[in-house]
Formats: structure tokens, C-alpha cells, sequence
């Protein structure tokens, strides 16, 4: 079975990788990624890795991996912010107090559509302005969930994680490779 990847995230890649695996091919999905009315961030980031998945259109010989992962503070959703105002704002709620990261995976395949959700817990500690606006000049917040990624520059502002660093990052390196092999994948070989 050939594996297609369903993201244009370097990240994602990076951690297939880690897992021996290269995709035959890259096909990142155009999807409308808007929340729904009071929709709630764990069934969110399911419903978006499910319609990644379902965009791409699947060979019998292949098997499609799509991901989404979003972060949440309470039942309030923090997608990738705008602006660097925007930013600020995340930062500032983030700082001084736990989050969820919510990290979602979808497998295609002829036959059927498996997905899984991971949570993790993350905590950010509270950021002087000099920090805060530091980090912003950096650019690293640009396209990525709650304005912040843990393999970047802000893994410095991050004390306490639990759950899986590598669903943080964007893909869970167990799920993946579990709902990989159940679809028939090779992994490690």
C-alpha cells in the first residue's frame, strides 16, 4: 500500500519519518476549516481531520493519512491566528496556565475511514512583555494552532507537558503508526 500524506505540514513529515516512513505522495487537502456554531474542540479537530481525509481521493493500492490539530483553553478554540494582535491575545490567555492540545488523525483507505484523537495537556508559564513580544518577532507563530509550536521557539516558554510531545508537535507517533498498520502500511520496514 502506498502512503499519502494529506498535509503540506514539514512537521508532519518530519514525524513520518521518525517512523521510517516516506509518502509516495504529498496531497494537501483545500478544506473550509471555520468552527461550527458552539462546536466543541475535540469533536472540531475530528471533524477536520475526517474531512482532510475524505477531500483526497484514494487509489485501491493507497492509503491516505490526514491530521489536524488544534489547542484549547476551556471549551474556547484557538486556531491559527490572523495577525500578530491576534497572537498577543493567545499569549496572553496561554501564559500562566494549562491548555489542551488536541492532535486528530484520519486513515483512508478503499475500504473504510479510521480516526483517533489524542489530548494532551500543556502548560505555558506566564510571559514578561519582553518575552511575549520577542516571541512575536520571531515569525513562528504564523499557521500554527494557538500561535505557538513546542519544537520552536516557544518550547522555551513550556515547563509541563502531559500526553504525547509528538501529537503536540501534530502527529502522534503510536496512533500513527497503529491505524497505519491496521490499514495495511508497512512501518519500520
Amino acid at each position: 500500500m502506498k502512503l499519502i500524506l494529506g498535509s503540506g505540514s514539514p512537521r508532519r513529515l518530519e514525524l513520518l519519518a521518525v517512523l521510517g516512513l516516506v509518502p509516495a505522495d504529498i496531497r494537501p487537502p483545500d478544506i473550509d476549516e471555520d468552527t461550527r456554531d458552539r462546536e466543541l474542540p475535540r469533536p472540531y479537530v475530528e471533524r477536520m481531520a475526517r474531512e482532510k481525509a475524505q477531500a483526497i481521493p484514494c487509489a485501491d493500492d493507497e492509503v491516505i493519512l490526514a491530521a489536524d490539530t488544534t489547542v484549547a483553553v476551556g471549551r474556547r478554540i484557538l486556531g491559527k491566528p490572523a495577525d500578530a494582535d491576534e497572537v498577543r491575545t493567545f499569549l496572553d490567555l496561554l501564559g500562566g496556565r494549562r491548555h489542551r492540545v488536541f492532535t486528530a488523525l484520519a486513515v483512508k483507505t478503499p475500504e473504510a475511514l479510521r480516526t483517533r484523537v489524542v489530548e494532551s495537556r500543556v502548560q505555558m508559564k506566564r510571559l514578561s512583555q519582553t518575552e511575549r513580544e520577542g516571541y512575536i518577532a520571531t515569525g513562528d507563530w504564523q499557521g500554527k494552532a494557538g500561535g505557538y509550536s513546542i519544537q520552536g521557539p516557544a518550547g522555551a516558554f513550556i515547563p509541563w507537558i502531559s500526553g504525547s510531545h509528538s501529537a503536540i508537535v501534530g502527529l502522534p507517533l503510536v496512533e500513527t503508526a497503529n491505524l497505519l498498520q491496521s490499514a495495511g502500511v508497512k512501518v519500520w520496514q
